[in-house]
């Protein structure tokens, strides 16, 4: 009875999600228009989809979405005027791209180059403490060993 109840109230929240009078008339659009949704990061929000957000602006950008189906453009047509107007950060997966790689890459790369700097940091020390003394430092060394004692 308890799980039924709470089916019941997760259908009702998401039927009260989507207002019935922005819905495109077409089927068939508007679940074009929802899968887009899908994709489409609320800029308010930043880590949920248009579909899933309350915002104001998440609500703007439904509305565009659907504006843009009804008006006859495809969905990668849709998904470009977006990228056009907001900026790649608008998708929630964005496309493979040289600037991406390299954004997702530097910190990779930075750490990496940190490592090796840090190894042959320490191959030179090591390097340095491997060396033989001359006699003119052995000897040092020792006077400095015999005043220590004294």
């Amino acid at each position: 009875m308890r799980r039924g109840l709470a089916i019941l109230a997760a259908v009702l929240c998401i039927a009260a999600a989507a207002d019935p009078a922005e819905r495109l008339a077409d089927p068939s659009q508007e679940a074009r228009a929802r899968a887009i949704f899908q994709e489409v990061r609320c800029l308010v929000c930043q880590n949920e989809s248009i579909d899933d957000s309350q915002a104001e602006l998440a609500a703007d950008l439904r509305r565009l979405v659907r504006d843009e189906i009804k008006a006859g453009r495809t969905d990668q047509q849709v998904r470009a005027y977006l990228v056009s107007r907001y900026g790649e950060f608008v998708l929630l997966k964005p496309a493979f791209s040289l600037g991406n790689a390299a954004l997702w890459g530097a910190p990779f790369a930075v750490v990496g180059l940190g490592l090796l700097l840090w190894r042959g940091n320490l191959r030179r020390r090591r390097a340095v403490d491997s060396e033989d003394l001359s006699p003119e430092e052995a000897k040092r060394l020792a006077g400095l060993a015999d005043d220590a004692e004294r």
